[in-house]
């Protein structure tokens, strides 16, 4: 009974072991630096990207990020939200293909944003906004290279991308992904619909000119039949009157 006892805690052990073996590799492969939204439609304008970054260190806290901005498909018109305790710095490059907008030609966008200054401690994590005026419509995806620098020197580098097809990789780039533009008139339907309804309309403008008419018809008929009645009485009345006086005399002639 003993020895039974000592293999099913054995046995218990090892299985708690494992579990968190594979917890503690589950919470390390979550912790990585992504961007929230995950998507955004193709040439949003107005909106906000937040980059996450949590801290993975036990013994040391994070204390600078830097997240760079492609510039073979710019983000436009970079804006970046203060953070408490954290100092930003914005640097901007020359574009090779300058982009056509509709308040001129942009030459120059943001390539990378540096925040210092602040800590995120052991279990924490950080948010960092930037908002943007506009984003490409000429590309699937957006990745972020992000590096994290440690107090103790250390520098993870988030900048690897994912093949089609191919696992996630160990230090994946935040990656925001670009759905297709959403239709300015839909999809036909409603011009369909307002065309169907115009002649709808028509139909029963139509019907309605259609039975006007008819009514109309037989409004005049009816008035007709009614003045021939009429008519047709006046006669019947004077041959009556006529035949009356036609019969007075004659009655009054032998007499006379």
């Amino acid at each position: 009974m003993s020895a039974h006892r000592t293999t099913l805690r054995r046995a218990g052990t090892v299985a708690a072991l494992a579990t968190a073996g594979v917890l503690a590799a589950a919470g390390v492969a979550s912790a990585h630096v992504t961007v929230h939204p995950d998507s955004y439609a193709k040439g949003a304008t107005d909106g906000v990207l937040t980059f996450r970054v949590p801290n993975e260190e036990d013994k040391a806290a994070t204390t600078k990020v830097q997240v760079y901005l492609p510039t073979d498909h710019p983000v436009l018109g970079v804006l970046v939200t203060p953070q408490d305790g954290w100092t930003a710095k914005v640097t901007t490059s020359k574009l090779k293909t300058p982009v056509k907008t509709d308040d001129g030609t942009i030459t120059d966008a943001v390539s990378q944003i540096t925040w210092t200054g602040g800590r995120i401690g052991a279990g924490q994590y950080e948010d960092f906004n930037v908002a943007f005026g506009q984003l490409p419509d000429d590309t699937d995806q957006l990745s972020f290279k992000t590096l994290q620098t440690y107090s103790n020197g250390d520098v993870v580098r988030w900048i690897e991308e994912a093949a089609a097809g191919d696992d996630e990789p160990e230090n994946p780039a935040p990656v925001l992904k670009l759905t297709a533009k959403e239709s300015e008139d839909g999809d036909g339907t409603p011009a369909a619909s307002a065309s169907a309804a115009a002649g709808s309309t028509k139909s029963d403008s139509d019907s309605d000119s259609d039975s006007a008419s008819s009514s109309s018809s037989s409004a005049s008929s009816s008035d007709s039949t009614a003045r021939g009645l009429g008519i047709a009485g006046l006669v019947v009345g004077v041959l009556g009157l006529a035949a009356g006086a036609f019969a007075i005399v004659r009655s009054r002639t032998p007499r006379s």
